[in-house]
């Protein structure tokens, strides 16, 4: 089933019991706080939709809940109506996973959809792992069946990308399929580890970029999870957009022994003739109060969904 409300149920139901955190208090997404986001968000695309743009944003998380996903949707739906970019389909059914209901959207979002530890695969907890708990609706089916279930997901996911979809992985959701090379490979990268939460001091790359001028060549400083990635990320496969500046995190003996390698927490890059926006910003909803990357994560679905053109070579290819 897919919802079109400002808040889907799971997600507000999640708020409601929301736990504080080291760093910035939870809160809720009440219609005040939503009025002030209104406010802050961009009210003109950065390109010009080549038509009515539709995108998915997937909420489930069968693993970690962050506390920001009710927030982090509603600012998906936000920037889409205040600017006129898309329309939003917010949900948390893997049925919208199957070819024939991706074939309707330009784009999936997957915001923070961070699943068990065990296979780290969201489609395997909803439909194995976790089935008691998020698929109640699957529990007859023999357990061949669900296994082919989850399979079929999967591939239709990577087979939408593959074939001209939008990616777009917001904080956790980049930690969807975390034990898969394939799906990392795709991305960009895995998620590895993070320090305790901090102050984040994150650089534009290249301030002229297109998507990178709502931040008018300044560093973007923010409270946040310092994300770091492994598996396929030494490739530095994907076009990087803001890098982290690892000598002002707080000292770190597991992030000491990490490769020399630059540390980049937001990049695009294309899959065959799809396109991929990643995004680490935020683990904590007080993040999108900057207008800044409230644009930056606009700017970056409408390069998912096609609409944005800029440069995206990967960084393993530029000279």
């Amino acid at each position: 089933m897919k919802v079109t409300l400002p808040l889907t149920l799971p997600a507000l139901l999640l708020a409601l019991a929301l736990p504080v955190f080291a760093g910035q208090p939870a809160f809720e997404p009440s219609s005040a706080w939503e009025q002030r986001l209104r406010k802050r968000a961009p009210q003109k695309a950065p390109a010009t939709p080549a038509k009515a743009r539709k995108v998915l944003a997937f909420s489930l998380a069968t693993g970690y809940k962050h506390w920001c996903i009710p927030h982090t949707e509603a600012v998906v739906r936000v920037i889409g109506e205040t600017s006129g970019a898309f329309e939003t389909v917010a949900t948390t059914d893997i049925e919208q996973f199957r070819p024939e209901a991706l074939a309707q959207y330009d784009a999936v979002i997957m915001n923070n959809t961070c699943p068990h530890g065990k296979d780290r695969d969201t489609f395997r907890d909803v439909l194995i792992n976790k089935v008691d708990e998020f698929g109640a609706a699957y529990k007859e089916l023999p357990l061949p069946e669900r296994e082919a279930l989850a399979t079929l997901l999967y591939r239709s996911l990577v087979d939408y990308v593959s074939g001209g979809g939008g990616l777009v992985l917001l904080h956790g959701g980049i930690t969807s399929f975390n034990h898969s090379d394939e799906f990392s490979g795709i991305v960009g990268g895995s998620f590895h580890f993070h320090p305790p939460q901090q102050d984040v001091v994150l650089q534009p790359v290249n301030p002229e970029h297109p998507l990178l001028k709502p931040f008018d060549g300044k560093p973007f400083t923010h409270h946040d999870e310092p994300y770091l990635f492994n598996r396929a990320y030494p490739k530095l496969n994907f076009h990087p957009l803001l890098e982290m500046d690892l000598g002002k995190l707080k000292p770190n003996k597991r992030v000491a022994k990490l490769p020399d390698l630059p540390r980049y927490v937001a990049w695009i890059k294309r899959h065959e003739k799809g396109r991929v926006f990643f995004c680490s910003p935020s683990h904590n909803a007080q993040s999108f109060d900057q207008p800044a990357l409230l644009a930056f994560i606009l700017g970056g679905i409408q390069y998912a969904v096609g609409d944005l053109a800029c440069a995206d070579e990967p960084l393993s290819e530029q000279k």
